[in-house]
C-alpha cells in the first residue's frame, strides 16, 4: 500500500475577486490540516490549468478535496479525473458577501461545471459539502469523509482470517474471498480450528503467563472458572493471539460451536472477547461480514465493537435488544458489574463473558450485508445504547433508535437482512454513509 495522501485542489481562475478567494483559501487550509495530518495543500490556489496540472504532478492521492476557491470550467475537473479516480469530495464555497455589487466568487457554478464533468466521465459518486470552512455543519462531513476515507484505504490493507467454517444454517457469513477482496480490497485467509487448537496444547505454562495475566486483568471472576477449563481458555488465548500477530491479522471470524465445546473442551467465546478489546474485531459463528462490519466500527471510533442477534423489541420503550453468548469485550462492561465471567447457557461451560454493556449517548447499529444477486449493502440505525443490566445470560445491550423500533424490525426482517449486527459506540452514520459511497454499497438507513 502507498502512503496515505489527502489532497485539496483549491481550482479557479485569476478573473475574480482574489482578496476575497485567498481569505477563503487560508481557511480551508487551516481547516483540513486541523482534521487531518494527511492533508496536502498547494502553496496557492491553482487558478491556471497549467498551475493545477503541474500541481497534480507531486501528488498520489487516495482521498481527493476539489474546492471551487472561485468558478472554474469543466476542463480543470476534467484534468483531475483523468489522472485520479479516487474517492472525492466536492466542495462549494458560500458566497462571501451579497451586496449588490461584484459577485465575489461564484463557486457554486463552478461546483456544477465540475459535477457534470465527472458525470459525463462515468463518476457519479463523489461526495458533495456546501458552506464556507467556519462553518459546523462544513466541518462536521468535512471531518466525516476524512474518517470514512481512512477506513476505505485501511480495508485495502485489511488481512482478515476465517477460523473454521461456518456451522450449518448459518451460511448468511460465509465469504468468498474473490468477492471480499473485489468489494473492499480485503484479503482473507482460512484456517481450521483444529490447527489452532493443536497450537494451544502444546504450549507450556510460562509460555502462557503473559496470556493470563492479561485475562485476570480484565475479566471479573476467572479464578471461579474450574481450573482445567481456565487453562484451556488461557491457551486458547494465546494461540490466537500469536496467529493474529504473526499473519498481521486485523479482523477474523470464528467457529465457535460445536467444535470448542465437543473436540477441545472449553469455549472460544472469552478469546474473542479478549481480542476485541485488543481491536482484533473478532466475530463468532464463522461470520466473516459481521467482522468486517466490527471492523469498519472499531476503525472509527477506536473502541471495540458489540456482536450479537436482534432478540427483544420493545415497542413501549422503543427498544431493540442485541444478545450474544458472551463473546464482548471486556470493556464494554457496565462499572458496576465489571466483566464479569460465566458459563455457555446452553453447553454449561466456561469461561464465557456475562454482562450487561455500558451506556451511551451516542450509538450506531450496522451491518456490511450481502444479498443474495452477490452484491452487498449496509444497514446503519443511529441511536443510543441504554442503562440496562444484563438481559439474558451472556453479553447484551439494549438499543434505543432513533427511528420507530417496531418499524426498524418490520423493515429489516421483511428486506432479509442477516440476524447478526454491530453495535458501534459512536455517532458514525455520515462516516458509514460516506464509506458506502466510497465502496458503492447501497443503504438502508433507519433514522
Amino acid at each position: 500500500m502507498s502512503e496515505y495522501q489527502v489532497v485539496y485542489l483549491p481550482i479557479g481562475v485569476p478573473t475574480f475577486h482574489l482578496e476575497s478567494a485567498q481569505a477563503e483559501f487560508e481557511k480551508s487550509v487551516g481547516l483540513l490540516t486541523s482534521l487531518s495530518a494527511q492533508v496536502v495543500c498547494p502553496q496557492k490556489m491553482l487558478l491556471t490549468i497549467e498551475e493545477l496540472n503541474a500541481f497534480l504532478d507531486t501528488i498520489s492521492p487516495q482521498l481527493l478535496i476539489i474546492q471551487n476557491i472561485t468558478f472554474a470550467n469543466a476542463a480543470y475537473a476534467s484534468q483531475i479525473r483523468h489522472r485520479f479516480s479516487c474517492p472525492t469530495l466536492l466542495w462549494t464555497l458560500r458566497e462571501p458577501v451579497i451586496d449588490g455589487g461584484r459577485l465575489r466568487l461564484n463557486s457554486l457554478t463552478g461546483a456544477y461545471s465540475a459535477a457534470n464533468a465527472m458525470h459525463a466521465l462515468g463518476d457519479d459518486r463523489f461526495a458533495y459539502v456546501f458552506g464556507a470552512p467556519e462553518e459546523e455543519a462544513v466541518i462536521h462531513k468535512i471531518r466525516a469523509f476524512l474518517r470514512a476515507g481512512e477506513v476505505y484505504h485501511n480495508l485495502h490493507s485489511l488481512k482478515m482470517a476465517a477460523v473454521g467454517h461456518t456451522p450449518q444454517g448459518f451460511g448468511f457469513g460465509r465469504a468468498l474471498d474473490s468477492e471480499l477482496l473485489h468489494t473492499f480490497g480485503v484479503t482473507l485467509e482460512s484456517i481450521e480450528t483444529r490447527e489452532l487448537m493443536e497450537k494451544a496444547v502444546s504450549y507450556t505454562e510460562e509460555e502462557c503467563a503473559d496470556c493470563s495475566k492479561a485475562a485476570e486483568q480484565a475479566m471479573v471472576g476467572l479464578e471461579n472458572t474450574p481450573a482445567e477449563n481456565r487453562d484451556a481458555f488461557v491457551r486458547l488465548y494465546k494461540a490466537y493471539d500469536d496467529y493474529v500477530k504473526a499473519n498481521r491479522i486485523g479482523a477474523l471470524s470464528s467457529r465457535c460451536w460445536p467444535d470448542f465445546f465437543t473436540a477441545y473442551g472449553t469455549p472460544v467465546c472469552s478469546v474473542l472477547a479478549m481480542l476485541n478489546d485488543n481491536l482484533i474485531a473478532s466475530a463468532c459463528e464463522s461470520d466473516v461480514y459481521g467482522a468486517l462490519s466490527m471492523y469498519i466500527g472499531t476503525q472509527l471510533t477506536g473502541l471495540p465493537t458489540f456482536f450479537g442477534d436482534p432478540v427483544s423489541l420493545d415497542e413501549a420503550e422503543n427498544t431493540i435488544t442485541y444478545w450474544h453468548c458472551g463473546t464482548a469485550a471486556c470493556s464494554l462492561a457496565r462499572t458496576d458489574t465489571g466483566a464479569q465471567v460465566g458459563v455457555h447457557p446452553n453447553r454449561k461451560i466456561g469461561p464465557t463473558m456475562e454482562f450487561g454493556c455500558r451506556p451511551a449517548e451516542q450509538a450506531t447499529v450496522f451491518r456490511v450485508g450481502r444479498k443474495p444477486d452477490g452484491t452487498f449493502r449496509m444497514l446503519i440505525l443511529p441511536g443510543r445504547a441504554l442503562d440496562k443490566p444484563k438481559q439474558f445470560c451472556g453479553t447484551s445491550v439494549v438499543v434505543q433508535p432513533k427511528a420507530d423500533a417496531l418499524r426498524v424490525v418490520e423493515s429489516s426482517v421483511k428486506s432479509g437482512w442477516e440476524p447478526h449486527f454491530t453495535v458501534i459506540y459512536g455517532e458514525v452514520k455520515d462516516e458509514l454513509l460516506a464509506l458506502a459511497d466510497m465502496l458503492r454499497l447501497e443503504v438502508e438507513l433507519y433514522e
